[in-house]
C-alpha cells in the first residue's frame, strides 16, 4: 500500500497515484459529480468523484464510491486512493485528487456540538473540535516556532536548561494564590513559578539558566489574561550589575522569537489573523513607573488603586503612549515600588521604597515581571521580615546565600499572553491548548 502523503506535500509530487488521509470538511454531493474537502494536520484539499454514468431510462450503475460520500457525515475521518491531477483552475491550492477507493476509519456524529458561532466557553468544552480549525492549528505551529527560537538563542549563549519541581513545602511567591495538596503525610504547594529553584542554580555556579515549564496560580480571577495553570518562560542569570543587563536579555530574546515567527508564519498570519508581525527594534523604551504615571495622567487617567501598582488601564494607557511617541509595541515600565515587589527583589541603596525591576507592557499589556535579585542574606531576612514571612519558614531557600552567591537577576513571562497578543485576539483561552482558570479541569 502507498504510504499516506500529508496534504501539504501533494504540490510538489507529480500527476499520479496517492494516499490521503484527513477529516471531512465539506460535502458537495451533486447530480453528475461530487466533490469532498479534506483536511488534515497540514492543510486541505479537494477530492472528485464523477458519478458512474447511466444511459437514459436505464438502472442506475453501480457506484460504492458514490454511495459512501453521499452517507458521509461532517468530521469523519477518511483515507483515499485516487489520482493526483495539477488544475490551475481548483482554487483550493490548484491540485485535486480522483478518488478511486474510500474508507471511512472512523465515522463522526452526524450533529457536531460546535459550529463557527459558539460561544468561547461552549468551544472550549469541545476543545479538540475547536482545534481543528486551522487558525487554531496555526497559533500551536507558532507557538512551537517561537518556544524554539528562544531555546536556540539560549542554548547558543551558553545557557543550562533546567526542569524544576512544581511541588514545593513552602511558597515561591507569598501565602497568597496558593494550591496546597496533601502529600502523605504533610502538605505540599503547586509551584507558583520556578523563583526559589532557578535562583538556587546560581549558587551552584550554573550561572545562565532557564526553563520553560508550568507555574500554577489559585487566583479567581476570570480576566481575559489570568489561568489558573499557565506556561511560564524563565531565565536566570549571573554576574549582572543592574536589572538592566536582565532586560537586555529579555528584549534580545523576545527579537529572536518575532523574527522567526516573522520568518516561518508571517504571511499565514497574515491571511488568518489579518495581523503583520512586527519585530521590534532594541532597546525597548524604558520608563519609570513614576514617570509613568505622571505620563498617563496628563492623558487624562488617573490610577484608581490604593497600592503604588499600575492597572490594566493605566498598562493600556501608556501603551498608548509608547506607540504614539516611539512606534513600539513594547515598553519596560522600570523601578516599581518595593511595596508591591516581593521580599527577593533588590532596592536601591539611595531608595530602599524603589526596586530594581520591571514590568514587560507589549500591546498595553503586561507579559513578564524581571528584576535583580537581592543577594546579601542579611537585607533578604529583614525584607522577608517586613513583608511578614518567617525566614524559618524560608529557611531551605535563604540557605541559598549563605554559602557564596554572585549578583544574579532574571524574569518569567507568560507564554499564553504572548502568542494571545502579538495575534491580537482577546483571550489566553485561544493561545492554551487546555485552559484552566477557577471553573474549568476538563476537558
Amino acid at each position: 500500500m502507498t504510504t499516506r502523503t500529508p496534504i501539504k506535500h501533494l504540490a510538489a509530487l507529480d500527476d499520479g497515484q496517492v494516499v490521503v488521509s484527513g477529516w471531512v470538511e465539506t460535502v458537495r454531493d451533486q447530480k453528475k459529480v461530487q466533490f469532498v474537502v479534506l483536511r488534515d494536520e497540514s492543510g486541505a484539499l479537494q477530492l472528485v468523484h464523477p458519478r458512474a454514468a447511466t444511459e437514459e431510462g436505464a438502472e442506475p450503475a453501480a457506484d460504492p464510491v458514490a454511495d459512501s460520500i453521499s452517507a458521509l457525515t461532517l468530521g469523519s475521518f477518511i483515507t483515499v486512493t485516487g489520482e493526483l491531477k495539477h488544475d490551475e483552475r481548483v482554487k483550493l491550492g490548484g491540485i485535486e485528487v480522483k478518488i478511486e477507493t474510500l474508507d471511512v476509519v472512523a465515522a463522526s456524529n452526524p450533529e457536531t456540538p460546535i459550529a463557527e458561532d459558539s460561544a468561547l466557553d461552549k468551544r472550549m468544552d469541545w476543545r479538540f473540535l475547536d482545534l481543528r480549525r486551522p487558525e487554531a492549528n496555526l497559533i500551536f505551529r507558532i507557538q512551537t516556532t517561537f518556544e524554539h527560537a528562544l531555546r536556540t538563542y539560549w542554548v547558543e549563549h551558553d545557557f543550562i536548561e533546567l526542569h524544576t519541581p512544581k511541588l514545593m513545602a513552602s511558597p515561591s511567591e507569598s501565602r497568597a494564590e496558593l494550591f496546597q495538596v496533601p502529600y502523605f503525610d504533610t502538605v505540599a504547594y503547586l509551584s507558583q513559578s520556578p523563583q526559589f529553584f532557578k535562583q538556587m542554580a546560581q549558587p551552584a555556579g550554573f550561572g545562565k539558566i532557564f526553563e520553560v515549564g508550568p507555574a500554577f496560580r489559585a487566583d479567581p480571577s476570570f480576566t481575559s489574561r489570568h489561568a489558573t495553570e499557565f506556561t511560564s518562560v524563565d531565565s536566570e542569570f549571573s554576574w549582572i550589575d543592574s536589572h538592566e543587563d536582565v532586560m537586555k536579555l529579555h528584549e534580545e530574546l523576545m527579537v529572536a522569537g518575532f523574527q522567526a515567527v516573522k520568518d516561518k508564519h508571517g504571511e499565514e498570519i497574515l491571511a488568518a489573523f489579518g495581523v503583520e508581525v512586527t519585530v521590534p527594534t532594541t532597546p525597548f523604551p524604558r520608563i519609570p513607573l513614576a514617570e509613568a504615571k505622571a505620563i498617563i495622567a496628563k492623558r487624562g487617567y488617573e490610577v484608581p488603586r490604593a497600592d503604588d501598582d499600575m492597572d490594566p488601564e493605566g498598562e493600556r494607557q501608556i501603551a498608548a503612549y509608547v506607540k504614539e511617541t516611539y512606534d513600539h509595541e513594547f515598553v519596560f515600565l522600570t523601578d516599581y515600588a518595593s511595596s508591591i515587589r516581593p521580599f527577593y527583589h533588590m532596592r536601591y541603596a539611595e531608595d530602599q521604597t524603589i526596586t530594581k525591576s520591571y514590568d514587560l507592557i507589549f500591546n498595553g499589556v503586561e507579559i513578564s515581571t524581571g528584576a535583580q535579585r537581592e543577594h546579601r542574606i542579611e537585607v533578604l531576612i529583614a525584607q522577608a521580615r517586613e513583608k511578614g514571612l518567617d525566614p524559618e519558614e524560608l529557611d531551605f531557600y535563604l540557605d541559598f546565600f549563605r554559602y557564596g552567591v554572585p549578583p544574579h537577576g532574571g524574569f518569567g513571562m507568560g507564554l499564553a499572553r504572548v502568542l494571545m497578543l502579538l495575534l491580537h485576539l482577546t483571550n489566553i483561552r485561544e493561545t492554551t491548548y487546555l485552559f484552566r482558570g477557577p471553573t474549568r479541569l476538563l476537558p
